[in-house]
């Protein structure tokens, strides 16, 4: 299990919080998904297309020490939803 502590020098995304997750901006386009006890969950990356920014987001496979893309999403509060499964 991945635990961060150091997540108070990042700006939080709020809408999580009340989900159970957290949702910790670590630059413009990459963002931190995690549990209240600081375990890392996924990712979710910002990319530029035609039609407007999309949100890929991805959660992390601990065991097997990769990725797995969950979807692409118009909106961040989307892409974050499919975290709290």
């Amino acid at each position: 299990m991945t635990t961060l502590d150091f997540v108070g020098t990042h700006r939080i995304h709020s809408a999580g919080l009340s989900s159970g997750i957290a949702m910790i901006q670590l630059h413009d386009d990459l963002w931190r998904v995690t549990r209240p006890g600081g375990e890392v969950v996924g990712y979710v990356e910002r990319s530029a297309t035609p039609s407007g920014h999309r949100y890929r987001a991805k959660r992390m496979l601990q065991r097997q020490r990769r990725f797995l893309p969950i979807g692409d999403f118009w909106e961040l509060d989307d892409a974050m939803d499919c975290f709290r499964f």
